[in-house]
């Protein structure tokens, strides 16, 4: 597939090495410039763009910036991707830490990839928001295997988040079905799942544990 990766970071870095190896064709876009991706690109066969053109012709499209960012990205950005891409979110509200404080998210209880998916006006999977990058490149197990590890995720849109189970799957992960948009709050940070390396009973013994109720840690 035509794949689109915006953010360069961890898990961006992580996924371009992964999914080029697998053979997909990879975009890969910061807030830089692509003249500051030229180790990465010549690394792994990634073709380094401008995030204007990161989703050109993309079947995916990755976005995985800083979430205060998600509102300075370029507008229009997904105009030029495939007809039915399928956009994964990987992003995190850090008000503390890095994002301060987005009040849509902090009192109308927007979970975070709504907020993300209302300024990209194109649905949104959520998924790896709580993937270890380092797991991305270490943990790969073929399927079956008893270490393989399960991701959750979340979307609306049961095409999009069909495409990104099997692509998941491909990058050596299980999936669970983590509900709608609305419920994607089971795996924001702080919830039992966030950072869990578990296998498919594992992960959704911890979606049920969560509660709706946003830690102190992760609040503004």
């Amino acid at each position: 597939m035509k794949i689109g990766i915006i953010g360069a970071g961890n898990i961006g870095g992580n996924l371009t090495r992964r999914l080029t190896a697998l053979g997909h064709e990879v975009s890969v876009a910061n807030s830089r410039g692509p003249e500051t991706l030229k180790e990465l690109a010549e690394e792994t066969g990634a073709t380094a763009v401008r995030a204007e053109d990161a989703a050109d012709g993309a079947e995916v499209v990755v976005v995985t910036v800083p979430l205060k960012a998600v509102p300075n990205l370029p507008s229009g950005l997904l105009d030029g991707a495939a007809e039915g891409v399928a956009v994964i979110d990987t992003n995190n509200y850090y008000p503390r830490q890095r994002d301060g404080r987005i009040a849509a998210i902090e009192d109308e209880g927007l979970t975070e990839s709504r907020w993300t998916e209302r300024h990209l006006g194109h649905p949104v999977i959520k998924a790896f928001n709580g993937t270890y990058a380092q797991d991305i490149l270490d943990r790969p197990r073929p399927a079956g295997d008893p270490e393989r590890i399960a991701l959750p995720i979340a979307g609306d849109d049961e095409a999009a988040k069909a495409k990104v189970r099997a692509l998941i799957d491909e990058l050596g992960f299980d999936t669970v079905d983590a509900g709608g948009l609305d419920d994607s709050w089971r795996q924001q940070p702080g919830t039992p799942v966030y950072g869990l390396r578990a296998d498919v009973e594992g992960v959704q013994k911890a979606l049920t544990a969560a509660s709706p109720e946003r830690p102190a840690d992760f609040r503004g």
